[in-house]
C-alpha cells in the first residue's frame, strides 16, 4: 500500500469528493443489507471529524446508462444519514449545474449524496468530459470503493486524472493490506477454498494460488469440471465443458509445485435443483445419469475441515453448492463453520460466501471480509487494480 490516504492531507476548508461503493441491495425501496454503507463510516466520519465537507458518488445496480426509478441512491442517502447521525442531502443529478451549486454551497460538516454514477451512459466509458465534470465538485478525491477499484470509470478513474491530489480513503486501505498480506507473507499451512459456479472465470486466481497455498479445497459447480476432467461421469450435473483441458492443467501443475489440490469425494445429488427434488449422497464417482451435483457431501465437508483446522491462513471464495436452496447448503454451512472455529486468520473474498457467514451469524469470527468480489480475485490474480493504480504514491 504505497498509496497517500486520507490522513495525508489537510482537510481543513476543503471538500472531498469520494468514491464509494454503495452498491446495497433494494427491495421495494428498503435497503435489505447495509453492509456496504457501514464499511464506508470510518472515511466519512474522518473527514467530517477534520473540517472537510464531503460529496459522495457511487453506482447502484445496472442502470446501463438510464435512468431507472428503482435504483436511486436517496433511500442510501437516508440510511446513511441515520448511520451519521447528521442530514446526507441527496440530489437527483451527478453532474452538471445542479451538482456544481449543490457542492459548492456545502460547509464544513455537510454530507452532498450526488446520483446514480451509472444513470450517466459516460460513466462506464470512462468518458473524460463526465471525469472533469466531476472533478469540479472537489478538491481532493478520494477512492474508498474497493468493489470498483478493478474498474476504470469516469468516478474511479477518469476522475482523479483532472483533480490536484487524489489518495485513499480507509477502507481501500484496509482492503489492500489484508489481501496483500495474504501474498506477501501468508504464515503456513495456507489453505485456500474455491467454489462457485465457473471455473474458467477463477482460473488465473487459482494458478496465482498454486503458488502461494499448501491445500486448495475445491467446491461448487467448478468442481464438477474438475470431476469431469478425471473421467467422472457427472451426469445432469452444471459443466464448463471448455474448461476441461484447463482444469486437467491444474491438477498437473497442482502436481508440479507440490501444491494439494482435493475435490469432493461424495457429493448430494438430485434430479432437479429444487428443495422439493428427491436427494441423497453418493459416491463423486458414482452418478447416474440424470441427475446432478448439487452440494459437497458430509464426508468431503468432514475431510475439508480437518484441512481448515490445521490452517494457519485461509482464503475463501464462492460457495460450495447451490446454496440459496436450503436441502444443499449444507456443504458451505459447514465450511463456514469450520473457518470460523480455526483460529487462523481468515479472508472471505467478497460474493456469496460472504452471505453465507452472514447467514449464520458468523461474520465477527472472520479475520477480513472483503467487499469486491472480483476486484479481490483480480487483486489476487496479481493484476493492477486502475482505481487503485491512478491513485497518488505515498
Amino acid at each position: 500500500m504505497n498509496k497517500k490516504t486520507i490522513r495525508d492531507i489537510d482537510w481543513s476548508g476543503k471538500r472531498a469528493l469520494v468514491r464509494v461503493d454503495f452498491n446495497v441491495p433494494l427491495e421495494n425501496g428498503r435497503i435489505t443489507d447495509d453492509t456496504r454503507i457501514r464499511a464506508a463510516l470510518p472515511t466519512i466520519q474522518y473527514l467530517l471529524d477534520h473540517g472537510a465537507s464531503v460529496v459522495l458518488m457511487s453506482h447502484l445496480g445496472r442502470p446501463k446508462g438510464k435512468v431507472v426509478e428503482s435504483e436511486r441512491l436517496a433511500p442510501v442517502a437516508a440510511r446513511l444519514s441515520e448511520l451519521l447521525g447528521r442530514p446526507v442531502q441527496a440530489i437527483t443529478a451527478t453532474t452538471g449545474p445542479e451538482a456544481e451549486a449543490a457542492a459548492r454551497s456545502l460547509q464544513a460538516g455537510q454530507v452532498l449524496m450526488l446520483e446514480n454514477t451509472r444513470f450517466d451512459p459516460r460513466e462506464e466509458q470512462n468518458d473524460p468530459a463526465m471525469a472533469q465534470e466531476l472533478a469540479r465538485l472537489g478538491d481532493v478525491f478520494v477512492n474508498d470503493a474497493f468493489g470498483s477499484a478493478h474498474r476504470a470509470h469516469a468516478s474511479t478513474v477518469g476522475v482523479a486524472e483532472h483533480m490536484p491530489a487524489a489518495v485513499a480513503g480507509f477502507l481501500l486501505e484496509k482492503e489492500l493490506a489484508a489481501l496483500g498480506g495474504l501474498l506477501e507473507h501468508p504464515e503456513h499451512p495456507f489453505v485456500a477454498i474455491m467454489g462457485g459456479a465457473k471455473i474458467s472465470d477463477k482460473i488465473g486466481v487459482i494458478s496465482r494460488l498454486l503458488t502461494l497455498v499448501d491445500t486448495l479445497l475445491i467446491g461448487g459447480g467448478m468442481a464438477n469440471t474438475f470431476l469431469l476432467a478425471q473421467g467422472y461421469n457427472v451426469g445432469d450435473s452444471l459443466v464448463e465443458r471448455d474448461a476441461v483441458p484447463q482444469a486437467r492443467e491444474i491438477l498437473a501443475e497442482a502436481q508440479r509445485r507440490n501444491a494439494e489440490i482435493l475435490l469432493p469425494t461424495d457429493v448430494v445429488i438430485a434430479d432437479a435443483a429444487s428443495a422439493t427434488a428427491p436427494r441423497r449422497v453418493v459416491p463423486a464417482d458414482q452418478v447416474p445419469d440424470g441427475w446432478r451435483i448439487l452440494d459437497i457431501g458430509p464426508e468431503t465437508v468432514k475431510t475439508y475441515a480437518a484441512k481448515i483446522a490445521q490452517a494457519k491462513t485461509i482464503f475463501w471464495n464462492g460457495p460450495l453448492g447451490l446454496f440459496e436452496i436450503a436441502p444443499f447448503a449444507a456443504g458451505t454451512h459447514g465450511i463456514a463453520e469450520a473457518v470460523a472455529q480455526s483460529g487462523a486468520l481468515s479472508v472471505i473474498g467478497g460474493g456469496d460466501s460472504v452471505a453465507a457467514v452472514e447467514q449464520m451469524g458468523l461474520a465477527d469470527r472472520i479475520s477480513h471480509i472483503s467487499t469486491g468480489g472480483g476486484a479481490s480475485l483480480e487483486f489476487l490474480e496479481g493484476k493492477e487494480l486502475p482505481g487503485v493504480a491512478v491513485l497518488n504514491d505515498a
